[in-house]
């Protein structure tokens, strides 16, 4: 039988970790509207990369973009995932979600596919399921350390696309929804979707007149496209990180209403016992003076 120490030594951890727990939760809310406000920064830019696109592509519908030609379909995956745990399911579910597009996409052979993972537990995961993981890539903490990270990964795309004939690029990661709700979600990075030019350049100009401009198409052209790539992985990075983190913030409720609940039944044992403990004293002291009282 548990003492009123044991108790009371149990009662204490689990206020300590009840306070680890809120202090979670707390950091978890503001990471997420850290994130939240780095994608709502990139509608913004993403609106001047495609007036950019529209400019551009004024009079030109004859821009020709797409797959090369190569013996053996290669696709790239960039698979967005947790270095931390204490995320739900968040990692396993975007796995899954990852491994069932794959095998819909390509329809070849795993061997085929360059995978990157980033972040440690969603590449560990990824092995278990079968896939080989080109190369593992840490999750940043913060908004300020997501654009190294964008251009690591856009080096990387740059280095498959020379020397081993990719094909196809695809991004695999957890959309928010609200509050702790978040979703899987696909991209079609590369090749650029000709549909998606079409109607940027269809698009009804908001001003008087289309501005023009005097430097070379080809480059201004491919400088925008690299722009549109750096706002969607950019915003994959950021979507992925509120996400984790709104996945934590569920994690830590339920933990919180667990511990509620503990400290609830730990403190009844605890007043029970003590209860207990001062009637026994009680009965120790009538009966004394009962036998004192019979000698006299």
């Amino acid at each position: 039988m548990e003492t009123l120490e044991d108790l009371k030594r149990r009662i204490k951890s689990t206020e300590e970790l009840q306070s680890v727990v809120r202090t979670m939760k707390a950091l978890a809310a503001v990471k997420i509207r850290q994130f939240e406000k780095a994608v709502e920064s990139l509608d913004d830019y993403n609106r001047t990369v495609e007036m950019g696109l529209q400019v551009v592509l004024k009079g030109r519908e004859d821009v020709q973009i797409g797959a090369r030609s190569v013996k053996k379909k290669r696709v790239g995956a960039f698979v967005f995932g947790s270095d931390q745990g204490m995320c739900g399911p968040l990692n396993d579910q975007i796995v899954s979600h990852a491994m069932k597009e794959m095998e819909g996409i390509s329809g070849q052979e795993r061997e085929n596919r360059l995978v990157m993972a980033v972040g440690h537990r969603v590449s560990a995961k990824m092995e278990e399921a079968g896939q080989a993981v080109e190369e593992y890539l840490s999750v940043p903490g913060s908004v300020t350390g997501i654009l190294p990270k964008v251009r690591h990964l856009l080096a990387k795309i740059d280095e498959w696309q020379t020397e081993r004939e990719l094909e196809e690029v695809f991004l695999f990661f957890s959309k928010q929804l609200s509050g702790a709700r978040y979703e899987p979600r696909t991209v079609h990075l590369l090749p650029v979707d000709k549909q998606w030019l079409a109607r940027i350049r269809e698009r009804k100009w908001p001003g008087k007149s289309v501005p023009t401009f005097t430097m070379d198409w080809d480059p201004l052209f491919s400088a925008l496209i690299r722009q549109y790539l750096v706002v969607s992985v950019f915003r994959a990075f950021a979507e992925s990180l509120a996400s984790e983190n709104a996945s934590r913030l569920a994690s830590m409720q339920g933990a919180e209403k667990n511990i509620q609940e503990q400290l609830g039944s730990l403190r009844m044992r605890y007043h029970q016992q003590r209860q207990m403990s001062i009637t026994e004293e009680l009965l120790d002291i009538v009966s004394g003076f009962e036998a004192l009282s019979g000698n006299q």
